[in-house]
């Protein structure tokens, strides 16, 4: 967790449950007074899809990722970018929700990674699935 080059209000991981050279998984619970609920929709707040997809990358890639690449890095000096995101939604995620994200690894080389991501919700039903792929790598001025 202290790896991850995230803070608040942009960190979207509680825990990370496990993480190995294949797979990763955690969780996050959506925070209902998010101030992104109070304009996605009027009356009937659900979390945007954008952040479901980057809860999934900040757990099941870039999680990975910084195992992957090793304790020897300086995790200042890391540099990530998304490439490509292919993601199908099929819940509704509401304020105050808590899921569990899964990440199997489909391959990590020349420093890009793609990963199978899903999004379960606490009564273990699929949210959200999909592929992220995204460049991560070390940057030494």
């Amino acid at each position: 967790m202290n790896r991850l080059p995230y803070s608040e209000p942009f960190l979207f991981v509680d825990e990370i449950l496990k993480v190995n050279e294949k797979s990763a998984e955690g969780t996050y619970t959506f925070k209902p007074d998010a101030a992104f609920y109070d304009g996605h929709f009027k009356n009937n707040p659900v979390t945007p899809g954008v952040l479901l997809t980057e809860c999934c990358a900040q757990i099941g890639l870039v999680s990975l990722g910084i195992y992957l690449l090793g304790e020897e890095i300086n995790i200042e000096d890391l540099k990530i970018g998304m490439s490509s995101s292919q993601m199908e939604f099929l819940l509704t995620v509401f304020p105050g929700e808590r899921v569990r994200v899964t990440s199997e690894l489909i391959y990590f080389r020349f420093h890009k990674l793609k990963c199978n991501v899903k999004m379960f919700n606490e009564e273990g039903k699929l949210v959200c699935k999909g592929i992220l792929a995204g460049m991560m790598g070390v940057h030494n001025e």
